[in-house]
């Protein structure tokens, strides 16, 4: 539970909410703001005894290796000081291929580091795949991780067979310390992930410096104009998706259904599709109003997330 001392319902709340396409990228995806990043994919990667220095945000959207193929585009994608890659990933809900569509998405920082037209030793570089994620993976598991670290394994000695590919996977919801239970600085990064927007101040045991940075940066009242319109648009689709999905699981419950989840998916999947065609357009609609506006092409990338291609398309 959360003291009610420090958190106060509000809407929009003091400040944003880390798991909107808008707050995620306002705390994680600035290039002067990268120390954040850093200092939580640290956190994250402690355990592997592994730390990063520095970090380089490079293009988000990748090509397949032929105009057929598929497109994807990240959240964020980064390669630190040694040219490793992190694919760094916000997911605000379940999906059917959840893991299959992170196998995918790896598969690109890979084929990239190919060599050609000449010889190549097939030497790659590490890559990071880190989900935070605003569900967990089965509610019926009684134990449940907060952190899941995969790598490939030998099954016969079950020893790491390949330790250049790692997926995390952060289930945030699985996070219930309160804040008197805090002992980690991860356990003050999830805390402030799951709650911040709730919070009408910065709790007392959670001012060190660098969260003091993520709270300054994250007041909604210090946006900007063509920001706070950007964040409202990304928080009403982040609320009607979390609603429509609610409803979704609890009709599904209400039938008598084992799995609300996986037998409402019927329902919830063109709901799904509903919001996000929704939240294209009003991501175009910010697009143009801020170009209109004369905002340089590379800000409104920021502020709404479409690609550079998009919006001078507009």
């Amino acid at each position: 539970m959360v003291n009610q001392d420090d958190i106060q319902q509000q809407s929009p709340g003091r400040f944003i909410n880390p798991f909107t396409d808008f707050g995620f990228k306002k705390i994680f995806g600035e290039e002067p703001n990268k120390d954040l990043l850093i200092d939580f994919l640290n956190e994250l990667l402690r355990p592997q005894n592994y730390a990063i220095k520095d970090l380089t945000y490079k293009k988000a959207e990748h090509s397949g290796a032929s105009d057929i193929d598929r497109r994807v585009v990240f959240d964020l994608y980064c390669e630190n000081e040694k040219g490793e890659k992190f694919i760094v990933e916000m997911q605000k809900t379940k999906q059917t291929y959840f893991k299959d569509r992170t196998l995918f998405y790896s598969t690109f920082p890979i084929q990239e580091q190919a060599t050609r037209g000449e010889k190549w030793d097939y030497g790659l570089k590490a890559v990071f795949a880190v989900a935070l994620l605003d569900f967990t993976f089965d509610d019926e598991v009684k134990d449940k991780p907060i952190v899941n670290r995969v790598q490939l394994i030998d099954k016969n000695t079950w020893k790491v067979f390949y330790d250049k590919l790692t997926y995390i996977f952060v289930q945030v919801p699985n996070f219930t310390k309160t804040i008197d239970e805090l002992e980690t600085h991860l356990d003050k990064w999830l805390y402030v992930l799951k709650h911040m927007e709730k919070f009408d101040r910065i709790p007392e045991k959670i001012k060190d410096k660098i969260f003091q940075k993520v709270f300054n940066l994250a007041e909604y009242h210090k946006l900007s104009k063509e920001e706070r319109k950007a964040y409202e648009d990304s928080l009403k689709y982040y609320r009607d998706l979390k609603n429509s999905l609610d409803t979704a699981k609890d009709e599904g419950k209400k039938e008598g259904k084992k799995e609300g989840y996986k037998e409402a998916e019927d329902t919830y999947k063109p709901i799904v599709e509903k919001e996000r065609t929704e939240k294209k357009e009003l991501q175009r609609k910010s697009a143009r109003e801020l170009k209109a506006a004369g905002v340089p092409i590379d800000k409104i990338v920021e502020i709404t997330g479409l690609s550079r291609e998009e919006i001078e398309k507009l």
